[in-house]
């Protein structure tokens, strides 16, 4: 026995200074065993991101303003015509700035750009290829862009953490066998979750005919890039 009791002294102290500079410090206490271990869970992205600026210039303030005002009415009716809500839809305040010519070293202002962001997330990937075709065929729209993201991280946090404490669990289990001891019940345990969210590279929206609409998605029967959540598992388990 008290050959038993020096070799879980001695592993308790290993483990202890293996994880003490940037884990929780732990006190072992007589007959118990302390672990950690790593899991992980991957889940495929949730929402499409579409953003993209909208950019009226005219000579003066007023007409650029009413110009930018119709293109975010036109954004409206877009989304409700693909069944959106346009409460979705974040659109940032019309900024106006004047432009300036230059000419015989003198300035004067030669027009005005009136410029706001707009920002849609999509829960149904199906309105996609429509929403970007539309969007892409207005006149004043720029630097419209396409990401996917996981945005219900919840989920997958805990199914990380119920990973990482399987792992752990299991691993505690051997250290009792081979001591001749029973594992008992969790005496303590601290989680770390670290969201490795690969937001995939933004591509740029192009106009499409309509009849391109109907053929298959270039990643379509591929296995969809996932966003992976970690989780690291400090656990002291009582031993029998």
């Amino acid at each position: 026995m008290k050959l038993l009791s020096a070799f879980f002294a001695a592993l308790l102290a290993t483990t202890s200074l293996a994880f003490g500079q940037d884990r929780p410090t732990v006190t072992a206490q007589p007959n118990t065993v302390y672990v950690s271990a790593d899991g992980k869970f991957e889940a495929n992205p949730d929402t499409a991101v579409v953003q993209f600026n909208i950019s009226a210039q005219k000579n003066k303030s007023r007409e650029a303003y009413d110009r930018a005002s119709q293109a975010v009415e036109q954004v409206r009716e877009i989304l409700r015509s693909n069944g959106i809500d346009p409460k979705t839809a974040e659109v940032g305040a019309l900024s106006i700035q004047p432009l300036f010519q230059y000419s015989n070293g003198k300035s004067k202002i030669g027009s005005y750009q009136v410029n706001t962001e707009v920002r849609l997330r999509l829960k149904d990937f199906t309105k996609v290829a429509p929403i970007v075709e539309q969007f892409s065929g207005m006149d004043i729209t720029g630097n419209q862009s396409v990401s996917y993201t996981l945005e219900e991280i919840d989920l997958a946090k805990t199914k990380a953490v119920e990973d990482a404490y399987r792992h752990a669990r299991l691993s505690a289990a051997a250290i009792a066998q081979a001591g001749g001891r029973t594992l008992g019940d969790l005496s303590y345990a601290s989680v770390d979750t670290v969201e490795n969210i690969r937001h995939t590279q933004p591509l740029p929206m192009v106009a499409m005919a309509r009849s391109q609409l109907a053929v298959p998605a270039p990643t379509e029967e591929f296995t969809p890039q996932t966003a992976t959540v970690t989780a690291h598992v400090n656990a002291v388990f009582n031993l029998k």
